[in-house]
């Protein structure tokens, strides 16, 4: 029999779960599986939820699926990464007492605020902190049931072993986290609810097993009892580990549903103006990010309004000059984290005959977001994060024409990863990585034995010809925002 030198990934997200399967011995990924779900319908506007359970029907889906390609006696461990900041809430018997709410969930905006006032820092409408204080407020009934609260690749995880805890990365993204210290934040905890303490599980330090499949867990994956099962993270965690961005230097932006941009470091990154957050990595390190709420959701609305498909509409984006004949499209349309204004609404600027044709309305979704993006970039840049070449990862990071707006707009070589599924690729490395600890490794990095999986593409280069007019887009775009939202950061 061949040696277990299999690890396999799951990536819990938004919009359905992604799975893989990666072989040590072959150094590359030997098998895929996917499967797409959506939110709750018929909730008011800014309610965005799901039922944790459809996750975890996701996850065995996507293993069955995965083994019809692998041996099963293969499989030498395996990693969960999932959507970061959701609200889990389970009562006495460890059923769920309600919908999970979600990072996009922006119906929190008022405790958000609430909370930055009183702690006299940035608590996002999009972090657990305030959906656990709106449910304490808006559903005491619920909230007087919730006995464990737990963020979603959590949850995922006590299914799978049957143990409650946390790790560093994700619970930094909760707003009751202290990550310079990284442990819990007592005053932030005592502004949420003063049982909070006692429904939190336990913390583990990177590198160590969340736990061992357990028998409930084993039947669910079709995978033997006791399998090794890494802490996972957050997905923007395991996006780092799985594109490379386990030493400083490498910058990544992600675009899905939401677009991020982040980098390791070795020492937290402050931002007094709370744009950056400073997250734990999943490895021991440090993740400054940015995170942007709008971005694929942005050019699926064209491609809803035309009913053209996104390649027929970059053809026709291609041919409209950079700066879009002045049509400017501010993206929030589902409120947004960067620059903090949950309760915006998207704008359309510039509008003249002429310019509402699919082209121009997909040109101004690609550079709208890009600036976007851009902004944030620049603060990174700001607080001493060098960028000299950025990476992308995602499923947008695919459209070429996408690529080389960001690369003008960033003005920095952009390089698309050969495996865009960098949060499941994560997750199955850092597998890889706790395992080899737990047998006796314990100076082994992420980074030492991410080599072999992460590949980039070929880099696409600013035009030198498109500067200027790629400087005064994001100028117009800062300005705008500036006059239709005063005082945004």
């Amino acid at each position: 029999m061949e040696p277990c030198s299999l690890y396999l990934g799951f990536d819990v997200g938004t919009q359905g779960t992604k799975a893989l399967a990666i072989d040590t011995a072959r150094g590359e990924v030997v098998a895929r599986a996917a499967v797409a779900y959506g939110l709750l319908p018929g909730l008011p506007p800014g309610h965005n939820e799901q039922d944790p359970e459809t996750w975890i029907d996701a996850v065995a889906a996507t293993a069955r699926e995965l083994l019809r390609h692998v041996d099963p006696a293969r499989v030498a461990g395996l990693g969960v990464s999932g959507q970061q900041h959701g609200c889990v809430v389970l009562g006495a018997a460890g059923e769920v007492v309600r919908p999970a709410k979600l990072w996009c969930d922006v119906a929190t905006a008022a405790e958000a605020e609430e909370l930055s006032a009183r702690l006299g820092r940035s608590v996002p409408a999009g972090f657990t902190a305030s959906k656990l204080l709106w449910l304490r407020r808006h559903e005491p009934v619920n909230w007087a049931r919730v006995r464990q609260v737990l963020l979603p690749h959590d949850f995922v995880n006590l299914r799978l072993c049957g143990l409650p805890s946390m790790e560093f990365g994700d619970a930094s993204g909760t707003g009751f986290f202290d990550p310079v210290e990284r442990a819990f934040d007592e005053e932030a905890m005592r502004a949420i609810a003063p049982g909070l303490p006692r429904l939190l599980p336990k913390l583990r330090p990177p590198g160590e097993l969340a736990g061992r499949l357990s028998a409930g867990g084993a039947v669910l994956l079709g995978l033997p009892r006791g399998l090794p099962v890494a802490p996972g993270g957050g997905d923007n965690m395991m996006a780092a580990i799985g594109s490379g961005a386990t030493r400083p230097g490498v910058v990544v932006v992600s675009l899905g549903t939401s677009g991020t941009i982040f980098t390791r470091t070795a020492a937290p990154v402050i931002d007094p103006a709370g744009s950056i957050a400073p997250f734990c990595s999943s490895d021991g390190g440090w993740l400054p990010l940015l995170c942007v709420m709008n971005l694929t959701g942005v050019t699926e609305e064209v491609v809803a309004l035309t009913g053209l498909g996104h390649a027929e509409l970059t053809a026709l984006a291609a041919r409209v000059p950079a700066g879009n004949d002045g049509l400017l499209w501010l993206p929030f349309l589902g409120g947004e984290r960067v620059p903090d204004l949950p309760l915006a609404t998207g704008t359309l600027l510039g509008l003249r005959p002429g310019l509402l044709r699919p082209g121009h309305l997909y040109r101004a979704a690609l550079e709208g977001t890009a600036c976007n993006l851009g902004s944030g970039l620049d603060r990174l840049r700001a607080l001493g994060v060098a960028v000299a070449e950025v990476r992308l990862v995602g499923g947008a990071a695919k459209n070429p024409l996408w690529r080389q707006i960001l690369a003008n707009v960033f003005d920095v070589p952009v390089r698309p990863l050969v495996e865009s599924e960098a949060a499941a690729l994560g997750a199955a490395l850092q597998a890889l990585w706790s395992v080899r600890r737990a047998v006796g490794e314990a100076g082994l990095t992420t980074d030492d034995v991410v080599g072999p999986f992460v590949h980039l593409g070929e880099a696409v280069l600013p035009e030198p010809a498109l500067a200027a007019a790629h400087r005064a887009l994001a100028e117009h775009f800062r300005s705008e925002v500036q006059r239709l939202h005063p005082g945004a950061r």
